[in-house]
């Protein structure tokens, strides 16, 4: 548990205002790019776990565990305020307050953070498009959904209103 002189500190160094909306593209695209270490990991348990000899063996039971795996990632580190990739970019995750994020919170965040997937993916799932359509369309949607962020009072994602969470600049600590 973090002591009070900690906590405080933590708020001290905290902007309430939310980050450039490029500050946090450029972190969710390094964000993904962190993720594929862990996406590495989570298929080479699973494929062991499971004995899979094949890349399409237990597909959708794949695709379930990682759902699983990137969940505990993501709820994990927003509980504790930041990803790797936050704190790189100086961005932290709290509460409509400003306060820490509990872990149903977190979860919560989670969960709604795919609809920077879902609506397209659905839309493309009844036909038959190449990977460059379903890719301009997911880009597209995923270029409006950030868009978005400026019609928010707070300049906040809809998911993180949502959730009741919000993303601020974190500053950094002087030593």
């Amino acid at each position: 548990m973090p002591s009070t002189e900690s906590l405080q500190a933590a708020s001290s160094s905290l902007s309430l205002d939310a980050p450039s909306l490029r500050r946090r593209l450029a972190c969710w695209l390094y964000e993904g790019i962190l993720l594929f270490g862990v996406v590495f990991l989570a298929g080479y348990l699973f494929s062991t776990l499971s004995q899979s000899r094949h890349a399409l063996d237990n597909r959708n039971a794949l695709q379930a565990f990682v759902f699983i795996i990137f969940g505990i990632y993501f709820v994990w580190f927003w509980a504790h305020g930041q990803t790797l990739a936050m704190k790189t970019w100086n961005i932290r995750l709290v509460d409509r307050q400003g306060r820490a994020v509990t872990q149903w919170r977190a979860l919560a965040r989670y969960v709604l953070s795919w609809l920077w997937f879902l609506p397209p993916l659905a839309a493309v799932a009844p036909f038959h498009l190449s990977v460059p359509e379903i890719s301009v369309i997911v880009i597209g949607w995923i270029a409006v959904w950030a868009l978005l962020s400026r019609f928010h009072p707070q300049r906040q994602f809809w998911h993180d209103a949502l959730a009741g969470t919000r993303l601020v600049t974190s500053l950094p600590l002087s030593r």
